[in-house]
């Protein structure tokens, strides 16, 4: 293996915000450390090159399998073979210290040509299920980052790779961790947020508007909502609020989401990684309603998590319903305590120092001492006979 430690870090991530969103914390925290960064990702990355205003972006060919068939495979299979060329070109052309996955399909060839040409190469699980690209690849990969210790769907052949990282978020969220969370007052203003996703949910305009009608009519006339909707649900949605008499600020985008989310009381929301993430780090209750279609249950998983540590509540869409919401709601506003202790329970799950340790991680991979570190790891697990996991520490390698 030709090594490069003091070549660029190269981040592959799809074009969701959930994948991209940490794939920018970590190119945040390496830029400050002096790296380079390359991007390599789908079509979709030209929406999202102001995420990497320093970065260079290459787009690289990929597909998702459609269905569980063979068919889906060998549908997908030219693309992939492409995208996999392609990104073997552009790493000799970059000679990278390291590559590091962030998951989902179009990181697929990215990450299979570092592992043919021998470069580093390492992934992120953001969710509590290690996900179908990161489970492909695990034998083959120096290391996977976990926000979670213990990742569903990991092998025992892999845990040995297993390092619990964290989820890192952006810099906007970093800085408003700070802000402490105030439970609304007696007859004080209640702020609610509501959003689903970076390009919204219609569940959320379908059943959200229509819950918060049937409140009492002094518990409306407190309500502040600020409420992300699809364009083509807006003016109905509003229309809801009006007659209801709740103000509201409706848009289809909100660029300045972490404030949002630190102004508010109470957070109604989809439970991807990202999403879950930044909660925890700012502080903040949520009601959340796992994506019902989501690979693998993974923001179910999440949600789950998040309810089980009291920081949140999970309600499945299936029984996410005017009514439900509504009794929840209502009980949440009327017992504004049980806000603050949901509060301080999202808060002890934040991993502020999350995109720290995962530069820290792919630092090391670049200078070839992650392995070292592995080994000595794994053989303290053997000798101790405790478990396979390994907390990176700063300056550990």
């Amino acid at each position: 293996m030709t090594r490069h430690p003091d070549g660029p870090i190269v981040i592959a991530a799809g074009g969701t915000g959930g994948h991209l969103f940490p794939g920018q914390a970590l190119a945040q925290e390496l830029r400050r450390r002096g790296r380079k960064i390359v991007l390599m990702t789908d079509e979709r990355a030209q929406r999202f090159d102001k995420l990497f205003p320093e970065a260079d972006i290459y787009e690289v060919p990929s597909a998702t399998p459609s269905g569980k068939g063979i068919a889906g495979l060998v549908r997908a299979a030219p693309a992939i073979i492409a995208g996999v060329a392609r990104s073997l070109a552009i790493l000799q052309r970059v000679k990278p210290a390291a590559l590091i996955g962030f998951g989902g399909y179009p990181t697929l060839p990215p990450v299979v040509a570092a592992v043919l040409r021998g470069t580093p190469a390492c992934v992120h699980e953001q969710n509590a299920v290690l996900g179908r690209v990161n489970r492909l690849v695990a034998p083959h990969v120096d290391a996977i980052a976990s926000t979670f210790d213990k990742p569903k769907f990991l092998k025992a052949r892999d845990a040995s790779k297993l390092v619990t990282t964290g989820n890192p978020v952006r810099d906007a969220v970093i800085q408003q961790a700070g802000r402490l969370y105030e439970a609304p007052q007696a007859d004080g203003v209640i702020r609610l947020l509501v959003f689903g996703g970076s390009q919204g949910a219609r569940v959320m305009s379908d059943v959200v508007p229509g819950a918060l009608a049937q409140l009492p009519q002094e518990m409306r006339d407190r309500l502040r909502v600020v409420q992300q909707a699809r364009p083509e649900d807006i003016e109905r949605v509003q229309g809801i609020y009006a007659h209801a008499g709740i103000a509201a600020e409706l848009q289809s985008f909100f660029d300045d989401m972490p404030e949002r989310i630190a102004a508010a009381h109470l957070v109604i929301g989809r439970s991807g990684a990202s999403t879950v993430s930044e909660l925890a780090v700012i502080g903040r209750p949520a009601i959340l309603v796992p994506l019902p279609h989501s690979l693998d249950n993974d923001q179910k998983a999440n949600a789950g998590k998040f309810a089980e540590a009291g920081a949140g509540f999970m309600i499945e869409q299936k029984d996410f319903t005017e009514v439900a919401l509504s009794a929840r709601l209502q009980s949440l506003f009327a017992h504004p305590g049980d806000l603050a202790d949901a509060a301080r329970a999202a808060k002890s799950l934040g991993q502020p120092n999350a995109v720290r340790d995962l530069a820290d991680l792919v630092e090391a991979l670049g200078r070839g001492d992650y392995r070292a570190l592995r080994n000595r790891a794994a053989k303290q697990i053997a000798n101790d006979g405790g478990s396979a996991e390994l907390q990176f520490a700063a300056g550990g390698a």
